[in-house]
């Protein structure tokens, strides 16, 4: 690790202490806190939401100001100290400006994408499969990827080996974080640690094409647009395939409802597993609940824009940018043993009653794998 971001994340380290110590957030504390943002900023909010439609806007100074007093009656009912709060928030938006330098970010991501998604002729000659995936922009982004699985979040991998180094296979996680940074923090994990550095091929849920670029600059680097006849195609290629069945409701999960699955769908998971004769293993991911914890959601501003939902954080809006970065919190993956679909026929994948019971079956197993990680958790921050 360079000596600079070797001393940031030192720093962090003590101010994650302070942070437990101190203040008591990190554990039950902050339980109290985010849930109680959640339950008196929530109903404020929406009524404000209601007034915006009406009026057209609501100044972002007057947003900022209510946000302020209701947060120092939260931190006071949590049996935080406001001035240390605020203290220790004025120190983390610093560490997190210098440890994850949010301007050299977008300052990539913009010359990425000048020169892979608007490169005009360059495009046609340079190699991309069926769904769209570039291998040189997958190596030019890697670099941030391995930051924020390496330093930033700090991934712990447990139970690599559980998959095999050839053949198809239908990893199946639990889904969270408001983006998709568990997909890429699973695929870092296989390219990084299993023996045979496997590529994958993470599904994606429809609403992130809502965002400029993002959908073609998500197909660039692996992903895949969510549907049985993409996973299909890509199983019948022998490829290592990562789904969440819980889908956009796993990602605008609340911060009250976090590692509480949700329902798996249909079973549509289950039923490319019988019908092509795949394996399941079943991942689970603990660190990404809190990197945004959502306490309210916004239903008409999403409408609006055409997203499912439009999250709101104890950082975003309120502090501009830097409420965009995640949180640098302790990540444990775990990946569990391969559940053999081999004994079930193609046409059972038409039995719902059959499905949704084998449904339920893995996520109940995922479900247990992370209440069981929750448990050795000491610390969100440190794992």
């Amino acid at each position: 690790m360079p000596r600079r971001k070797k001393d940031i994340a030192n720093r962090f380290q003590r101010l994650a202490r302070h942070l437990e110590k101190a203040l008591g957030l990190g554990g039950a504390k902050t339980t109290r806190f985010i849930e109680g943002l959640s339950k008196n900023l929530g109903p404020m909010l929406e009524n404000l939401e209601a007034a915006a439609v009406l009026s057209k806007s609501i100044p972002l100074d007057t947003l900022k100001s209510i946000f302020q007093a209701y947060l120092k009656q939260v931190a006071k009912d949590a049996g935080i100290s406001w001035e240390d709060l605020q203290e220790t928030l004025k120190d983390m938006t610093q560490l997190l400006q210098e440890w994850f330098r949010p301007e050299e970010i977008f300052q990539t991501a913009s010359k990425l994408a000048s020169f892979y998604l608007w490169s005009g002729a360059d495009d046609l000659e340079r190699e991309v499969d069926e769904f769209g995936m570039d291998t040189s922009l997958l190596e030019a982004v890697r670099p941030l990827f391995e930051f924020l699985f390496r330093d930033y979040w700090r991934v712990e991998v447990q139970g690599i080996e559980n998959i095999p180094s050839k053949g198809r296979c239908l990893l199946v996680a639990n889904h969270s974080g408001v983006l998709p940074f568990d997909g890429a923090m699973i695929t870092i994990a296989c390219l990084n640690e299993h023996r045979a550095k496997r590529h994958v091929r993470f599904l994606i849920e429809d609403f992130v094409y809502h965002f400029p670029f993002l959908g073609t600059f998500m197909h660039r680097i692996g992903a895949v647009r969510a549907c049985p006849e993409n996973a299909a195609w890509l199983l019948k290629k022998n490829q290592l395939v990562l789904v969440f069945p819980e889908g956009v409701k796993g990602l605008g999960k609340l911060y009250s409802e976090r590692y509480q699955l949700k329902r798996f769908g249909r079973g549509g998971f289950i039923k490319l597993a019988m019908k092509n004769k795949t394996p399941i293993i079943p991942v689970s991911v603990i660190g990404a609940e809190e990197i945004y914890p959502v306490i309210w959601k916004s239903n008409i501003l999403a409408k609006a824009m055409g997203v499912p939902y439009l999250p709101v954080t104890p950082t975003f809006p309120w502090l501009g940018p830097i409420g965009m970065i995640p949180l640098p919190t302790k990540w444990t993956i775990e990946i569990g043993k391969p559940v053999s679909f081999s004994r079930y026929k193609p046409k059972q994948a038409e039995d719902e009653i059959l499905v949704n019971k084998l449904s339920e079956k893995i996520r109940t197993e995922i479900q247990t794998m992370v209440d069981k990680n929750l448990k050795k958790r000491k610390s969100v921050w440190a794992g």
